[in-house]
């Protein structure tokens, strides 16, 4: 069982995709987290989405921004796998797709995440490492995390 990836800049995005995208980040920011917060950023046009479907389904997601687009060095961003898939580990998949998706779209290693607290084990089991003390973002605790 694995996931079939579609990278592409916001302008190849389909209609359905990027509908599909902004429900699974609603689903999962928005409602599960109960968070409001903006999630439609501006910041979409600029990036590169990364895009897990199982079955026709959208069920992982993540957004790379190249260096300078969101933080000094390139980033990653909007890491969701949908509630009812978490126990796939797909996580872990999305991550990999995401760091070779930068090297490979911008020849880059050095990545900056904004990470929320609980998740990182995770990230550092990928190579990450807390760069910052924790912070709030949208009422949620975070860190900056660094790799490379």
């Amino acid at each position: 069982m694995s996931l079939i990836w579609k990278i592409k800049p916001f302008k190849a995005l389909s209609l359905g995709e990027l509908y599909n995208v902004l429900e699974l980040r609603s689903e999962v920011f928005v409602v599960e987290q109960n968070c409001v917060y903006q999630d439609i950023d501006g910041k979409d046009r600029k990036a590169i989405h990364i895009i897990g479907e199982y079955k026709g389904e959208t069920v992982a997601y993540c957004r790379i921004f190249k260096a300078g687009d969101y933080f000094e060095q390139s980033s990653i961003g909007r890491v969701i796998v949908k509630e009812t898939y978490r126990d796939k580990k797909w996580g872990h998949d999305l991550i990999r797709e995401a760091i070779e998706a930068v090297k490979s779209n911008f020849g880059e290693s050095k990545i900056t995440i904004s990470a929320q607290l609980y998740l990182k084990k995770f990230y550092e089991s990928h190579g990450f490492a807390q760069t910052s003390e924790e912070y709030l973002e949208d009422g949620i605790p975070h860190i900056e995390m660094k790799k490379g």
